[in-house]
């Protein structure tokens, strides 16, 4: 382990500026799909027959190869962090739309009828009753893009994004394990942080009546 060691005395500035690089751009990215894709969510579970077609495309997007999508926005967006926040952006919005949708639809409709019965208006309704019941399922969503979007911001350095994803193209470009190595374990390791952090905060906002009948890893109720 002594040539990883000496890489990292040798380059730890560099790493620590790629990790806060990769930091920004992955948590950027679903912090704006999730301002985008929770209200849209909400909207859309009341509106059935729109929501088949926007989940619709919304997926579609999500079976684009991100190494092809980067390669379509270059000659649009050019090089550099807006490209790749524009791509990454899009790939976020499919779990946390689904799962906001999927969260509010799932809402116990005797829940409803009480919150109606006690003279809620439907804002009331809403912010009262169906947001914190679905909560736990939106947070899933949240946590499982924010682990993908950690991994694909990699690929984004190849578009001069930068991130973790320059050690790791600049080591097999060189042949250097250990700049791969560098590269690849702190990028895993901010995925397992994200997951578990969000995973811990999943938990803590599920209300205490519902966490019984809740699964935090699939992000459904067991009905």
């Amino acid at each position: 382990m002594s040539p990883l060691l000496d890489l990292l005395l040798l380059r730890w500035p560099e790493l620590l500026t790629a990790t806060w690089q990769h930091i920004y751009i992955s948590l950027g990215s679903v912090a704006l799909g999730a301002l985008l894709a929770v209200p849209l969510g909400i909207w859309l579970s009341t509106r059935e027959h729109i929501s088949r077609m926007v989940l619709g495309v919304v997926g579609t997007i999500q079976t684009i190869p991100s190494l092809a999508f980067f390669g379509f926005v270059l000659p649009i967006l050019g090089i550099g962090i807006l490209p790749a926040m524009s791509v990454l952006f899009l790939y976020s919005l499919l779990p946390i739309l689904r799962n906001t949708y999927t969260g509010i639809r799932e809402v116990d409709p005797a829940l409803i009828e009480a919150g109606r019965g006690m003279g809620m208006n439907s804002r009331q309704l809403l912010f009262m009753v169906k947001l914190p019941v679905a909560l736990p399922v939106i947070m899933a969503g949240i946590r499982i893009s924010t682990v993908y979007i950690i991994s694909w911001t990699t690929i984004a350095a190849l578009i001069g994004a930068g991130g973790l994803g320059d050690l790791i193209w600049g080591g097999m470009n060189v042949y250097d394990i250990w700049l791969i190595v560098a590269g690849t374990i702190p990028a895993a390791l901010l995925a397992l942080l994200a997951g578990f952090t969000l995973g811990r905060l999943e938990k803590t906002v599920t209300p205490r009546g519902l966490k019984a009948g809740y699964t935090s890893g699939e992000g459904e109720f067991n009905i």
